[in-house]
């Protein structure tokens, strides 16, 4: 085992950022390298350090799913040549397959990135025991990136905590992205507060004021808001390091909330997917404009006046329309 356990754990703490794919108009929607290069370098321009923020190509924000290997690849390529050893990396390893995992692990390795996301593999209801035999394939593929463990219990198998404590018996696992259905159990603190020493916790339930405190500890964050406002982010890191847990919780209620109703409306009404609505805020402060690949449809002239309104309520800097 050759991970730096100690030395990655604290490189993931602050805004985890997926960067999304961009693809060009036309019958084919052929990937857009030089967009996502602007992506990359907006973030950096605008403030976004190894200090608060680590990069995730691939993601779901990112269309992994409607992707091919060779496709995968050649973005976290891109991102992490943009990047330019900047900000930590980390690369979406989702799959159905463990052999596919077990190249998409050793791709990761081989092109430099810290960090591989791993979640249990979707369609088929997986039992916890074929999704730990699933992490330790990336574990052994790639014995020198830190493995982050995303519980996507929403499309696959949710993680119990005593899943959780059998991943912490493995080195390689310094990351969990943690997010569960909120019921009375209160499942998203149990493992939080009992594992935040273990692991860098990254909150995917937008739980931020709460579970940044103490008694739970997480120290990473899901910020989709960095995609189109960066200082957004920095702003949360700096709160969360000087314990201002009421500035924090105005924030989500004055600037996140807002994103997140508007993207419920769409999924409720209109299209599924991920990516879709930070690529269109994105284009709103003058980034290059992309879609999603299908599936998902295009959101942008139905959802752009909508869009604006809430942009401009939250004071999102840099709009040009």
């Amino acid at each position: 085992m050759t991970v730096d356990f100690d030395r990655l754990k604290k490189r993931l703490e602050g805004c985890y950022v997926t960067i999304p794919t961009a693809f060009e108009e036309g019958p084919d929607f052929s990937v857009s390298h030089k967009t996502i290069r602007a992506y990359v370098r907006f973030l950096i321009d605008n403030g976004l350090t190894a200090d608060t923020a680590t990069l995730l190509a691939g993601g779901a924000a990112g269309d992994f799913s409607t992707m091919s290997f060779e496709e995968r690849i050649s973005v976290a390529e891109t991102v992490a040549d943009e990047a330019g050893g900047k900000l930590p990396l980390a690369f979406g390893g989702q799959s159905t397959s463990t052999l596919e995992l077990v190249r998409l692990a050793k791709a990761a390795q081989s092109m430099g990135f810290d960090f591989l996301q791993v979640s249990c593999p979707f369609y088929f209801t997986h039992t916890e025991a074929d999704f730990e035999e699933f992490v330790m394939a990336a574990v052994e593929a790639a014995p020198d990136i830190g493995i982050i463990v995303y519980n996507t219990f929403w499309t696959s198998t949710n993680l119990s905590f005593g899943m959780i404590d059998r991943l912490a018996k493995m080195p390689s696992v310094v990351g969990l992205k943690w997010a569960t259905p909120r019921t009375d159990a209160m499942e998203f603190e149990d493992v939080t507060s009992n594992f935040s020493d273990r692991f860098t916790i990254i909150d995917n339930n937008l739980f931020f004021p709460y579970s940044a405190m103490p008694s739970l500890g997480a120290r990473a964050f899901e910020v989709h808001l960095c995609n189109y406002w960066p200082e957004w982010g920095i702003k949360l890191i700096e709160e969360v390091r000087a314990g201002n847990y009421t500035e924090i919780a105005r924030m989500m209620v004055d600037e996140a909330m807002p994103f997140y109703k508007l993207w419920v409306d769409i999924e409720k009404n209109y299209t599924s997917g991920d990516g879709y609505l930070d690529k269109l805020c994105m284009e709103l402060v003058g980034l290059p404009s992309s879609r999603c690949r299908p599936p998902t449809r295009d959101v942008r002239n139905l959802y752009r006046d909508k869009t604006l309104s809430m942009m401009r309520a939250a004071g999102v800097p840099r709009l040009i329309a």
